[in-house]
């Protein structure tokens, strides 16, 4: 869409131009006339936004512009290349001096003539495609209010007669339809409103539809009225058809007027209508906090309504969740199981058969296609249905698996399915469409890391400054918006605070970014096997997949690449090797070749200047060159898993550096150990990076002064520090004090033995949440609990001779407790009214105890418990049998007198028979060995290979 393609990259050209003109000596009125004649560009683009749809030489005049306003970044970002590379020459001596000074004037001068000549051709680009905009009698947004409004109908109609879940057997829809028919007539007297959310095709108004039919329903409301909103709802028709709803309803005269009646006077009058009535209204397909605004006064709240009830269906759990009166209750749909998908599928394509079964010839075949349907109601219905006037061959059958990503294009109803999941894009802001099409590069059914993702968007500049919140934060809102909104997936979440760790796309959502990305020539995916037609566009962004092989064609148009990604690539090219790929691309902003067979940093990364993402992780690459020192623009450096031990002093110039991440992990599960982790020496100085968000994991045994250092890196979020020393331990205390914003804090000893001396921590973060201290304890420092927002402690190899527990007893928001060789002692107790919100804790390596005890009252929410290596521990946690939420347990390497106290008619069968999962893994030889308590094959052995 327009939005998405051009008005991000007209706000961020815009702003880079204003900020650069000043270099423009010479150029200051040809560069301000194309910003005044982008701006006026910008007002007209939403028009040609809703009319591109249908007409083709509008489109073309909106890519037009889209490739203006690229050329126009890539003008300016190449000419301050050229400024930064001409101004790396040191000076020494009068002479020499003397030498660069001519030389670069020369260079200047060259480089301001070819920039003037670009800038007078792209000013000529646009003076001809601003004749075209006259041509097309585009409108402004004043002008033109309706646009949206008059495609969103054209999208609602479309929605309607694709609503087929009617036609079906419905699959999945009982046990919610119970639970949302007890909320409409049972419970609170008082107004109440039920929003059901979920992403597009799930199903949400056909459940809702069947709630509002059922007679229970029907019997229990005296007035009974269902809006449809949709994306652009046009209120005062909406208020309108309410009313007529519940006056025919009662079989009463439509009041005389209605039709012209003022939106203030039609509320009034559904107003006082509702009030002596016990009502149910259903408002459909709501897209926005604005439009609930725009109707709620509309229902009144009164003691005699006794147990109205308002359902409402979105898209966005934040409109779910704002739709809020007197009380709230909100269900969350979910896609089918493959189960429930496969039931539903044979019912839609296999009717004709006595029992909706599918042929044996094609189940294999089916079963792959429904998987690509991801549990969608609507596309299995709208696939199932395409699927039944074919011939039933195997022929047929794969050939449309193989092309389905190609048939939602070409065939109708596919095609109408498409557009009733693309109204949730059409509905983004312009800056989140270019964030969600950024996921158009990763691999499909990845599992993309929400920092990396954050990280990313902020190095192409998708994500806009606001005052007091930092870029990370701000585009994890984004991120959350995405989620709120349907269009991304929680894959996993951290089990400290329960904020996404990952997340992934639905496969057909995946299909219509790759489409609209394709459309706006926003990436290019390079794919093993498959050609890929450039068209002589220039490729902005790459990603290869499985294979980094450019054909001859394809070299020539990435002169202009932005970003660059590589994914599950075993080989790389010899253009790729030997870095000749690299020189070519000035104008990279992005390089992520995580996982990428690389064994050396190549020198031409270093001469990619607007370079603010690089990612190395988890290659062979073994030392980082001190000519790193020339990427001014760096942001993130992401080293982990790398052979890096040590950074270079160049790395001390790179003062726009937000995360440095450095590290190794020796082991593929976390053992809590002292060589679990390697970690990087830093060079003195580290403190000129104040810019850092997140520092891991710096060595600290080189000098004390490199402690003191980090007291400047006051914009700290996170920091891990190893090998520190027990004499260290005041100045890193110090330097803690300094850091107000930092939210996770490790720190590890040089050994074993070492003490870790934290006790001059006199004022701690105040927002600290996260917590690991790996190293031998006197006491448990006295500032923990006063860590008010703390939510994961893990305290490792302590060896605490007093219970730690009395005193983290109180941690009002505490969600982990990890406990590694921390304590002596032979019982831990948890306190009656102690760890309210404690969901997950870890007993390791604890060879002292012998009894654990759990107060009645304390752990409520306690979900997981994992106990390992505590060999002499004598029976399961006294008191364990009263956690009603705790749903695995995990007794890893524990003897086999404590599994059997657990197994069928052993004495502690029944404390732990209410648990789903309880487990007994063992370490050996390289495997797990587990046992299952609920296995019915009780006696069997399951081995998981590490």
């Amino acid at each position: 869409m327009a939005e998405s393609a051009v008005s991000f990259l007209l706000d961020h050209l815009l702003a880079m131009i204003e900020a650069k003109v000043k270099l423009l000596k010479g150029l200051r009125k040809e560069v301000k006339s194309i910003v005044v004649e982008l701006r006026t560009m910008k007002a007209f683009l939403k028009d040609a936004d809703a009319r591109s749809e249908t007409e083709e030489a509008v489109k073309l005049w909106v890519k037009d512009v889209r490739e203006v306003a690229y050329d126009m970044e890539d003008v300016l970002d190449e000419f301050m290349f050229r400024f930064a590379e001409q101004g790396e020459h040191q000076s020494h001596g009068f002479i020499i001096s003397y030498i660069h000074k001519i030389s670069r004037f020369i260079k200047n001068f060259k480089t301001r003539q070819s920039l003037a000549t670009q800038i007078q051709d792209i000013k000529a680009q646009i003076q001809n495609v601003s004749e075209r905009r006259k041509r097309y009698k585009l409108k402004s947004l004043e002008q033109a209010p309706s646009s949206r409004s008059s495609s969103g109908a054209m999208f609602h109609d479309i929605r309607e007669d694709a609503l087929l879940l009617h036609e079906t057997d419905l699959v999945g829809i009982e046990k919610p339809k119970e639970e949302i028919t007890g909320w409409l007539v049972e419970g609170q007297s008082s107004l109440g409103v039920i929003s059901v959310v979920g992403m597009g095709g799930l199903g949400k108004t056909t459940l809702v539809r069947k709630v509002y039919d059922d007679q229970r329903v029907k019997g229990h409301f005296q007035s009974h009225v269902w809006v449809t909103f949709s994306e652009s709802p046009r209120i005062h028709e909406l208020l309108i058809h309410m009313t007529k709803q519940i006056y025919e309803e009662h079989h009463q005269p439509i009041p005389h007027g209605v039709e012209t009646m003022e939106d203030a006077k039609l509320k009034q009058l559904l107003q006082e209508f509702l009030k002596q009535k016990r009502y149910v209204i259903v408002v459909d397909d709501i897209w926005s906090i604005q439009a609930w605004k725009s109707i709620e006064h509309v229902f009144p709240d009164t003691d005699s309504n006794r147990g109205s009830r308002i359902m409402i269906t979105t898209r966005s759990k934040v409109v779910a969740e704002s739709c809020m009166k007197s009380h709230l209750h909100v269900y969350t749909l979910k896609t089918l199981s493959q189960k429930k998908s496969w039931t539903l599928f044979c019912n839609k394509t296999f009717r004709s058969s006595p029992d909706h079964s599918c042929p044996t010839h094609l189940e294999e075949l089916s079963q792959s296609i429904v998987r690509k349907c991801g549990g969608l109601p609507l596309a299995i219905v709208t696939v199932g249905g395409v699927l039944s006037t074919k011939q039933k061959t195997e022929m047929d059958w794969e050939m449309f698996d193989r092309s389905l990503a190609t048939e939602l294009y070409e065939d109708d109803s596919l095609r109408s399915m498409v557009k009733i999941l693309t109204l949730s894009y059409n509905d983004l802001p312009y800056h989140l469409k270019s964030c969600f099409l950024c996921l158009s590069m990763f691999p499909e059914d990845e599992l993309i890391d929400k920092t990396r993702l954050i990280r990313i968007w902020m190095a192409e500049g998708f994500i806009q400054r606001k005052e007091g919140k930092t870029l990370e934060e701000i585009g994890e809102s984004y991120l959350y918006e995405l989620v709120n909104r349907s269009l991304i997936q929680i894959a996993e979440t951290s089990d400290f605070d329960g904020r996404v760790k990952k997340c992934r796309v639905h496969d057909l959502i995946r299909e219509i970014i790759l489409s609209k990305a394709r459309e706006q020539n926003f990436g290019t995916i390079i794919k093993q096997d498959q050609d890929v037609k450039v068209d002589n566009e220039k490729i902005r962004r790459l990603s290869f997949h499985h294979s980094c092989e450019l054909v001859p064609q394809q070299e020539e148009s990435i002169t202009h690449l932005r970003s660059l990604f590589t994914f599950n690539v075993s080989t790389l090219s010899d253009t790729f090797r030997s870095g000749a790929f690299f020189s070519r691309l000035e104008l990279l902003k992005v390089l992520d070749l995580r996982n990428a067979p690389l064994n050396e940093f190549l020198e031409e990364f270093t001469n990619l200047f607007h370079l603010k993402y690089l990612s190395l992780r988890n290659t062979n690459i073994k030392q980082i060159p001190d000519s790193i020192k020339k990427l001014q623009n760096l942001e993130t450096l992401d080293l982990k898993q790398t052979y890096v031990s040590e950074l270079p002093i160049g790395i001390l110039s790179l003062h726009k550096l937000r995360h440095l991440l450095v590290y190794y992990r020796t082991t593929d599960f976390a053992s809590g150990t002292f060589d679990e982790y390697l970690g990087f020496k830093a060079p003195n100085g580290i403190g000129v990076l104040e810019s850092l968000q997140k520092l891991s994991f710096m060595i600290a045994n080189t000098a004390s002064v490199l402690i003191k250092e980090l007291g400047r890196l006051v914009q700290l979020r996170k920091l891990w520090i190893m090998m520190l020393k027990r004499e260290d331990g005041i100045h890193l205390c110090s330097s803690i004090e300094k850091m107000s914003c930092l939210k996770s804090l490790a720190v590890t000893a040089i050994e074993e033995s070492e003490i870790l001396d934290l006790e001059s921590l006199s004022s701690p973060p105040r927002f600290l949440r996260k917590l690991a201290l790996v190293g031998r304890l006197q006491s448990l420092p006295h500032w923990i609990p006063s860590l008010r927002s703390l939510s994961s402690i893990a305290l490792a190899g302590a060896k605490l001779k007093d219970d730690p527990l009395e005193a983290l007893n109180g941690l009002p928001d505490l969600r982990v407790l990890s406990l590694g060789d921390a304590y002596q002692g032979e019982q831990l107790r948890f306190q009656s009214g102690g760890f309210q919100r404690l969901t997950y804790l870890i007993l390791n390596s604890l060879g002292g105890l012998r009894m654990v005890t759990m107060e009645e009252g304390s752990l409520p929410n306690l979900e997981r418990i994992e106990i390992t290596y505590c060999r002499i521990l004598e029976k399961v946690p006294s008191g364990i049998e009263r956690l009603t939420k705790l749903e695995e347990i995990l007794f890893c390497n524990m003897p086999d007198e404590f599994r059997l106290k657990m197994w069928y008619n052993g004495e502690d069968h029944a404390k732990v028979a209410h648990v789903p999962s309880v487990r007994f893994p063992n370490w050996i030889d390289g495997q797990w060995e587990i046992y299952d308590l609920n296995d019915t094959a009780s006696a069997r052995r399951k081995l998981l290979l590490v």
